[in-house]
């Protein structure tokens, strides 16, 4: 295990649905690696929301993670600087002055999807970020 700190963003516009699952799965990855010390997270959007969208709330409770007391809040570009990658999630165009990494998910937006939909974009991030994690800090 390294032991140099890794800080991941998620953004999007909302913070509502793809960059919400994301961080939830990246916080869920980095307690079962035992990387509490090591991995940062951040999240936020461009433009919040005003809640979590109910249907990433349904499907993210059927994997034992409640997001339904998670508020969207705006994120600022300086915040993104201190990152070591920025994954958007395919809704963002966001221009950084810092010398970030930024990866595009192009994710499908899951707000008023069919619930079947919702799964779907939530099983791939779900693997993205554990991918994520295998490149920062290694495979367990």
């Amino acid at each position: 295990m390294s032991n140099n700190q890794v800080t991941f963003g998620f953004v999007c516009v909302q913070n509502a649905g793809r960059s919400q699952m994301s961080a939830a799965f990246a916080e869920r990855e980095r307690q079962r690696r035992r990387l509490e010390d090591e991995v940062q997270i951040l999240t936020g959007g461009t433009h919040p929301a005003d809640e979590v969208h109910p249907e990433v709330v349904d499907v993210m409770q059927e994997l034992d993670i409640d997001l339904s007391d998670h508020v969207p809040k705006e994120v600022s570009t300086a915040a993104l600087n201190e990152c070591d990658v920025v994954l958007t999630m395919g809704c963002s165009t966001l221009e950084l002055d810092a010398d970030v990494e930024v990866r595009d998910w192009a994710l499908d937006d899951p707000h008023n999807q069919d619930i079947d939909r919702v799964r779907e974009i939530r099983d791939e991030i779900e693997g993205r970020v554990i991918d994520l994690f295998d490149e920062f800090v290694g495979e367990q």
